[in-house]
């Protein structure tokens, strides 16, 4: 909260959840993660998570489902709490998760996004090292890179 000086009242500023989360392809031999580019990172080779806002009167849950569904066209299950960090653009809490794809094939929403993509393990290690020519990993220490990290070392959530 923040007080004033003068007369003691306390305001309260609203915090407004956020849902990012790691969608995950299992396959026998090489599962794989889902990563995408924004538009509002055109300028850089960033690939991260896909995140969105929670609606008013939407649960965590379906915020995910909603999103993941309007920006790649796909369906996830087995939604899987991470973790949380503060977002203060302007006043956001990033709620994280994994997820299940239930379907493969990518339909991108041309509007939000410049590209998704599956990527492997193997891959993902080359991004981390700064070897992969084409995708740069989120900022050190940010939910997204947690994320993806975890999931490349299998950890159980």
């Amino acid at each position: 909260a923040t007080v004033c000086p003068s007369c003691h009242y306390h305001q309260y500023p609203r915090v407004q959840p956020c849902m990012i989360t790691a969608i995950i392809k299992t396959t026998a031999d090489k599962p794989q993660i889902l990563l995408a580019h924004h538009l509002r990172a055109t300028d850089s080779k960033m690939y991260t998570v896909l995140a969105g806002f929670v609606e008013v009167g939407e649960s965590l849950e379906q915020c995910v489902h909603r999103e993941v569904m309007e920006e790649v066209g796909l369906s996830v299950s087995n939604l899987r709490y991470f973790g949380s960090q503060p977002w203060p653009f302007p006043a956001n809490l990033m709620l994280g998760a994994h997820g299940a794809a239930l379907t493969e094939a990518i339909t991108l929403d041309p509007a939000e996004l410049q590209d998704a993509l599956w990527i492997s393990r193997e891959e993902l290690l080359q991004v981390f090292s700064g070897r992969h020519a084409r995708i740069k990993p989120p900022r050190k220490g940010a939910i997204a890179e947690l994320l993806m990290r975890n999931w490349l070392a299998d950890r159980p959530t």
